[in-house]
């Protein structure tokens, strides 16, 4: 079942199918936009005993049609267009679906140098909405023996082969072609087919590389992803591991014929999805965001930056199945910094691998609510490095080439990501979509991140970002209409001024001008201007807020979703707002289910080393932010 362009979207069904949980929205046309009606969730159904992913899409199904009193579904089949029964109230337009049941699309990478082809070819598969389980090339040091019994036992979904520029040497991409030839490797799933193979290299190479590779994998020659030093060309290889994605590795999923059979448009890898929701929003926005989406078992960080989209997976840092990790990377030192009260290390351990062992648990006290946002807070910091390292511009490209450059070769990938260009940051996944108080989230993004001088920050309501982005390419207003009002929860505006200073010291002096529907009362801190009472028929001035933020201080004002208020900051003069040091800065900033907070903790951000200095910050900025009950 295809899409009809002809045919006005009414009302829309899209699942996503998760290893776990399958989600299933309803989006109906409301006047003259889209909203997001109804929801029901079902557990996916692949594995032993049912083996058919279906069941567990009709059961989510079915749960809309209880809640919505609307006929979805006729016996094992989805009703399409609607009023295809004969009732028009009846069946929908159109069904859509995301997957990752089955462990998503699992991939391994080769290229010839490892900082340039190999790199590139990572950032290709990871755009695709793939873990990537390996990366080799030519130059990674391992001998070629190593490699045939490394890409024997990985056994992958599909594997990405690039390396050399169009016109250069041929002989270290047929090199890696013949390791892969002698690997003989098998795929994943189903054992009478060949492995999908992808060929994104030096076009000169493509005759030697059908001789070696035609006969043992199902090979796919397409554009090379680096033509030229200077240029990446992503777009042709990420839409080939796509098609494969859809041909080879659902195919052999049990029941997935059947689901492709349903879908309006073709199903895809869901953090693919979410990354082109993503990169819509950022399009039509016109401003850089980065998204996260932290999982039990893996953290992925998605970014768009001057129009430049990346996506990273940090497959060992978690918050159930994967938390043990965190504490290894993280250390024990880093997650206590967060937590405001003292704790035996032992007690912390074991409280740790208790949550390993028994994933799906959750906090029962305020103590273990603060140690796990503590574990999530490093979690999403450390998998914001990972992602700045691989979100890069490109290495091996000169800016003035010399002959004493072509031999030293010095890399030149420095990271798109940056903070101060950074308009808004989207968190998801159950320690920030699911957190008591949504102030909770926003200051877990805010201690991770750092966000420099003005940022935004919202959290994805209940997880539809997969749904709306695979939306995205049949409907691109639907999907946007849905995004911005039932998707994002706007949590409201971080200022945050970029210098260090004593604690106590003046920071910046502020003024905080309301339009729009002024929350009435003042926050923590800062005194209200008087003002005319015949503000309602807008004769008088807005009414204002005027006070001095200092060094180790954190402020709170109410601002609610859809108000708007002016910032004017003077900072002192070693403090940077973003136009330089001690330069004035005026910005109109946007409310949400928070407000806006005024961190002046100083940036980079350092708490205090001895432990009882610290709880007492700690407990001082959660109390000025209402963070937990007192």
């Amino acid at each position: 079942m295809t899409a009809d362009p002809s045919r006005p979207l009414r009302t829309i069904v899209a699942t996503d199918c998760g290893s776990t949980t399958t989600k299933a929205i309803l989006i109906e046309k409301v006047g003259d936009e889209y909203r997001q009606t109804f929801r029901g969730e079902a557990p996916t159904t692949v594995e032993a005993p049912f083996e058919d992913v279906t069941r567990g899409v009709l059961n989510a199904i079915a749960e809309i049609e209880e809640l919505s009193g609307r006929k979805i579904l006729d016996g094992e089949k989805i009703i399409t267009p609607s009023g295809a029964s004969g009732d028009p109230k009846a069946g929908v337009d159109i069904y859509i679906s995301t997957s990752s049941a089955g462990g998503g699309l699992q991939m391994m990478v080769a290229g010839v140098v490892q900082s340039m082809t190999a790199e590139s070819a990572q950032r290709c598969a990871l755009g695709a909405g793939a873990i990537v389980m390996d990366v080799l090339a030519s130059n990674d040091g391992r001998l070629p023996h190593e490699k045939i019994e490394r890409i024997r036992s990985l056994r992958p979904d599909m594997i990405l082969l690039s390396g050399g520029t169009d016109g250069g040497t041929v002989t270290h991409v047929v090199e890696m072609a013949e390791y892969i030839a002698a690997a003989e490797p098998r795929p994943r799933l189903g054992m009478s087919y060949n492995l999908p193979l992808i060929y994104a290299g030096n076009r000169d190479a493509r005759t030697r590389i059908s001789e070696i590779l035609g006969k043992k994998t199902a090979l796919t020659i397409t554009e090379n992803l680096r033509p030229v030093l200077e240029k990446e060309n992503l777009g042709p290889a990420r839409a080939k591991i796509h098609d494969l994605f859809l041909e080879h590795v659902m195919a052999q999923a049990p029941g997935y014929k059947k689901l492709i059979s349903w879908a309006g448009a073709p199903i895809m890898p869901t953090p693919a999805a979410v990354g082109l929701i993503m990169e819509t929003i950022a399009r039509k926005q016109g401003i850089n965001l980065i998204g996260v989406d932290i999982g039990g078992a893996t953290t992925d960080v998605f970014s768009v930056f001057g129009g430049v989209f990346n996506r990273t997976v940090s497959a060992n840092l978690g918050m159930s199945y994967s938390i043990s990790n965190v504490l290894a990377e993280a250390t024990l030192d880093n997650i206590m910094r967060w937590v405001p009260f003292s704790i035996e290390e032992q007690d912390l351990r074991n409280r740790i691998k208790n949550k390993m062992i028994r994933p799906t648990t959750v906090p029962q006290t305020q103590d273990e609510l603060q140690i796990e946002q503590a574990i999530a807070r490093e979690a999403l910091r450390l998998a914001l490095i990972h992602h700045k390292s691989l979100a890069t511009g490109l290495k091996g490209v000169q800016q003035e080439r010399s002959i004493s450059d072509v031999f030293e070769q010095k890399a030149s990938g420095e990271t798109l990501v940056d903070m101060l260009q950074l308009d808004l940051i989207v968190g998801s996944g159950g320690i920030l979509s699911h957190a008591p108080r949504r102030v909770q989230a926003l200051l877990m993004m805010v201690d991770a991140y750092e966000p420099l001088g003005f940022t935004e920050l919202a959290v994805d309501s209940i997880f539809m970002m997969p749904h709306l982005g695979v939306l995205s390419t049949v409907n691109e207003q639907a999907a946007t209409d849905v995004f911005v009002r039932d998707c994002l929860i706007h949590l409201g505006t971080c200022v945050a001024p970029i210098g260090q200073g004593a604690w106590g010291e003046r920071c910046a002096d502020y003024t905080l001008t309301f339009h729009g529907r002024p929350e009435p009362g003042v926050g923590t801190g800062g005194a209200r201007v008087p003002v005319a009472p015949s503000n309602a028929t807008g004769d008088g001035p807005p009414p204002a807020i005027k006070g001095t933020l200092a060094f180790g201080e954190v402020r709170l004002f109410p601002l609610g979703v859809g108000d708007e208020a002016t910032v004017a900051m003077t900072p002192a003069r070693s403090v940077d707002l973003g136009a330089g040091k001690g330069v004035p800065v005026d910005r109109r900033v946007r409310g949400g289910v928070v407000g806006v907070v005024l961190d002046g903790r100083g940036r980079p951000l350092r708490l205090p080393t001895k432990p009882e200095e610290r709880v007492r910050a700690l407990k001082r900025w959660h109390a000025a932010l209402k963070l937990y009950p007192e």
